[in-house]
């Protein structure tokens, strides 16, 4: 394993299923990045996502100096947002705020590595990771799993390799879909891809910042992974 891991990147989700933006820190809370899918679109029938409304995944979404959620450079309650949300979700569609655990498909850090990055030869946005770290050898990031990262005084545990979906094949730029994407996904790397984990330690975490793997206290307990898409109740009012 490389000694000189470190945080490459860093990103943040503040709609889910919409675009994302990259930050130079990010505050790493027990309820993963602060910010992180802080607003969802929903219908009548539930949450909506880009695995259905694959539109949604090139609405760019970014939190301004002041806090507050912005979609395509505007406030995200405005009535034009409302029009857009409508165009790309259905007629029923619209944003609203949620800030429950459920709002995460499985747990609520997504974990990438340049190495597998790299050996996949896809963008990785498709991924739509919250942390890429850098200076990992090709595949090293499959044999992660019950393991952690200790990144200054913060600990991320790695429970799991993620299971990938058709979100993957959507360009975060175009929204033209190329299915080889999961195919070679499900062929290559069995389906799943990146790390599935959580804050076990939180804190403020930056680019550049050293990163080091370790063991996980057997004795820590471990998240179990929920989430609307794999089958909690949807119940936001």
């Amino acid at each position: 394993m490389s000694k000189n891991m470190y945080v490459k990147e860093l990103w943040r989700y503040p709609v889910k299923s919409m675009r994302g933006e990259r930050l130079d820190s990010a505050e790493i809370t027990s309820n993963g990045v602060a910010g992180d899918r802080l607003l969802h679109v929903r219908d009548r029938r539930g949450v909506l996502t880009g695995r259905t409304r694959h539109a949604l995944l090139g609405l760019p979404a970014a939190t301004g100096e002041d806090g507050q959620i912005r979609v395509a450079g505007r406030p995200w309650n405005a009535p034009e947002i409302a029009d857009l949300v409508r165009a790309a979700a259905g007629p029923g569609a619209e944003l609203v705020r949620y800030a429950g655990p459920e709002r995460f498909d499985v747990l609520n850090l997504l974990v990438a590595t340049d190495g597998a990055i790299a050996e996949l030869g896809y963008d990785h946005r498709r991924l739509r990771p919250n942390i890429v770290i850098g200076g990992v050898p090709g595949l090293a990031e499959r044999g992660w799993p019950g393991q952690a990262l200790r990144i200054g005084d913060v600990l991320i545990g790695m429970l799991k390799l993620r299971s990938r979906c058709i979100v993957t094949t959507i360009d975060p730029d175009t929204g033209a879909q190329d299915l080889d994407v999961l195919r070679t996904i499900r062929h290559g790397y069995e389906g799943t891809f990146a790390l599935d984990s959580w804050a076990a330690a939180p804190g403020t975490i930056r680019v550049g910042d050293d990163v080091e793997l370790v063991e996980l206290d057997p004795r820590r307990p471990l998240p179990r992974p929920g989430g609307w898409i794999v089958g909690a109740p949807y119940l936001v009012a």
